[in-house]
């Protein structure tokens, strides 16, 4: 099977035991890899009800059989397993050049059990898999331990690590992968830190073969001229140009840029902290991800004020926003910071900034005392924002509290805090606020991992007009097709698996091309590869129906669906998301609990 390297690689810590297993076909082509193959396996070997900071959950590595090859920007890589922050499924993917690194050394998946009996680390180079001891490496910053994993294993090892906040099981801990490169959203950092794995370490020496060489590469030819042709994505474009954080003005003047919390849609410190601010202050060099010609990484260094000497890579849109405008933040240094500690300690900066947000808010309105938070966490306090990153991290004070999560922090503090928590199914939303773009907001209420943007981005649509242009405002029926459409588009490009940037120019016959030719499956077409999205998200939606999860879990967080949008071109506007959902439902043949039907389950080959 070209494209493929065959291989799933099945590790039992308990034992200390690596199994080589042939990679199915058919599974390939139903779930191509990455997200979908993850979910599948998920599905098919976790009991329901596991904790997932057991033993026994399950931990999956995956790559697609685009990465590593000539395709564009197919440096990416999927973790899926069980979430600690939300209890249902969970699937993070990263960039830079491990996904490569793990086809290289001859593996489409690595699938984690069980718990090693005292720290450890994955050492892995082609055929030879080796567990070495961690101690050396357990509670040390992120860049430490990468270092000294590669003085260990090999300099050109590319190394997967969790930091501190993994090792004492923050549920909002990341998995981070060359220092800087973030599997950030459900917590899984707290899965491997659980199961006392440090890290995984790849060195590999094979290259991929494609089905049809030529036929590829036309085809990642005729990508590449898509790409170029895009004002998003092109060389001076808007990603190559001012980075992911070239959203941030754009967003802003929306009026979707969440401020202190949800409160509002507008921040006034905004162009301080944008993608074209950080062009003239602190931005040192653009960097680029595995075969990308977009390079919209940021590295950045700080070299004035109180927070001279922060470097590195990448300060993005999300980050910029968890703690700028949603901590009403306008100093990008201060930026630069909070992204280098998530970073060195292993901590989503979606939702760490986010609690922190929430925790400004709920001082603001007198349900938490400074006596009781620690710190003068009030919004626009860069120095506390700070002082509490390293706090969370560690779980010191009140720090603990916030570890693990605004969910769990807010029955923790009760108060009826609980309408503060911008959250759904338990992660918390990233930056854009769904007054004023219906179609996301469907989204985050219907994604199968809780408040993800990257599930199903129709602000691409509903904001920047690309690769199609519709109504933010719209409710009707084309908006749920649409919302449809890119849920099962993205689905499938993280199966692929390639970065999700390239959709602002690449559709999907372009890549069910590309994966044909890689492949070389007779009859695979645009069609089919959405199908196989249709097919991953609905695999996901049984695995949540299995957990307890239903249509009450399919919501917005009471703000948004209550509080209309104070300023700003949504003013005025509530969520319309009770008229939107049965609509959702019914367009995906799906209950009115919002669970496959038989019907649907039959036409994809899936059985509940």
């Amino acid at each position: 099977m070209k494209g493929y390297m065959g291989t799933v690689l099945r590790i039992d810590l308990d034992r200390q035991n690596a199994e080589k297993q042939k990679l199915d076909e058919q599974l390939a082509r139903n779930f191509l890899g990455g997200r979908g193959l993850g979910a599948k396996i998920l599905y098919d070997e976790l009991k329901s009800g596991t904790d997932p900071l057991s033993p026994e959950n399950i931990l999956v590595f995956a790559i697609g059989p685009l990465t590593g090859t000539r395709t564009p920007s197919s440096g990416r890589h999927v973790v899926v397993s069980k979430s600690p922050l939300t209890g249902g499924i969970a699937f993070t993917s990263s960039g830079g050049t491990w996904g490569a690194e793990l086809k290289r050394a001859g593996y489409d998946a690595i699938v984690v059990k069980g718990k090693a009996k005292k720290p450890l680390y994955l050492w892995i180079e082609d055929d030879e898999v080796g567990f070495r001891d961690a101690k050396e490496h357990w509670g040390k910053m992120i860049s430490q331990s990468d270092e000294g994993i590669k003085s260990e294993t090999d300099d050109e090892a590319k190394v997967l690590q969790i930091g501190i906040a993994g090792e004492r099981m923050s549920r909002i801990a990341a998995i981070i992968n060359e220092k800087y490169r973030a599997a950030g959203r459900c917590g899984l950092g707290a899965v491997m830190g659980a199961k006392n794995l440090k890290a995984i370490a790849v060195k590999g020496s094979r290259n991929p073969e494609a089905a049809d060489s030529i036929g590829l590469t036309r085809a990642a030819s005729r990508a590449m001229k898509m790409i170029s042709e895009s004002g998003v994505t092109k060389e001076d474009g808007g990603l190559n140009s001012f980075g992911t954080a070239v959203l941030t003005n754009i967003i802003n003047a929306s009026g979707i840029y969440p401020t202190r919390n949800f409160q509002t849609g507008t921040f006034s410190g905004a162009e301080k902290i944008s993608g074209e601010a950080m062009a003239k202050t602190i931005l040192k060099e653009k960097t680029a991800c595995y075969e990308c010609p977009m390079e919209c990484g940021r590295w950045v260094k700080v070299e004035k004020g109180k927070y001279a000497g922060t470097e590195g890579e990448s300060l993005e849109y999300e980050t910029s926003w968890a703690f700028g405008g949603e901590c009403g933040v306008n100093n990008l240094e201060a930026l630069a910071r909070a992204n280098f500690l998530c970073n060195e300690y292993g901590l989503d900066t979606i939702s760490t900034g986010s609690s922190i947000g929430f925790t400004m808010e709920l001082l603001e309105r007198g349900i938490l005392s400074k006596e009781k938070v620690g710190i003068d966490l009030r919004f626009g306090n860069d120095d506390a924002m700070i002082q509490m990153i390293e706090k969370i991290a560690k779980r010191e004070g009140f720090g603990d509290v916030l570890a693990d999560g605004t969910k769990a922090a807010s029955k923790k503090i009760g108060k009826g805090s609980e309408y503060y928590a911008m959250q759904v199914k338990g992660l918390e939303l990233p930056a854009y606020d769904p007054r004023g773009a219906v179609g996301l907001g469907l989204n985050f209420a219907t994604a199968n991992r809780g408040a993800c943007h990257v599930s199903g981005y129709t602000i691409a649509a509903e904001i920047l007009g690309a690769p199609l242009k519709a109504d933010p405002f719209d409710s009707g029926e084309s908006k749920v097709d649409l919302t449809i459409l890119f849920q099962n588009f993205t689905a499938a490009v993280d199966s692929g698996v390639n970065c999700l940037f390239l959709t602002f120019a690449v559709g999907a016959s372009e890549y069910a091309e590309m994966i044909s030719s890689l492949v070389g499956w007779e009859g695979y077409d645009a069609d089919e590869f959405l199908r196989t999205g249709e097919r991953i998200f609905a695999i996901e939606r049984l695995f949540n129906k299995r957990e307890g999860f239903g249509r009450k879990d399919d919501t917005l967080p009471q703000r948004f669906l209550k509080e209309p949008m104070p300023e700003g071109a949504p003013k005025g506007r509530v969520h319309p998301l009770a008229e939107m959902l049965d609509i959702y439902y019914r367009k995906r043949g799906y209950t009115e609990e919002g669970h496959p039907g038989k019907e649907k389950l039959n036409e994809l080959g899936l059985m509940d």
